[in-house]
């Protein structure tokens, strides 16, 4: 991938997390409830990931 493609893929993803940041503050969503979603997403990327190691044994 060229990094000018890298660079504006992390362009749009930060834009796009301030953005819904932004959108869910002005619509009145308490900042505890960004919180509970990002460790709730986090929770399930790192169990869905349990048990796929690259080594044998």
């Amino acid at each position: 991938m060229p990094l000018t493609h890298f660079l504006v893929m992390i362009a749009a993803v930060v834009l796009a997390a301030g953005a819904t940041i932004w959108a869910g503050l002005s619509a009145g969503v308490p900042p505890v409830a960004f919180l509970l979603i990002a460790l709730s997403g986090a929770l399930l990327v790192h169990l869905n990931q349990r048990g796929r190691h690259d080594h044998d044994g």
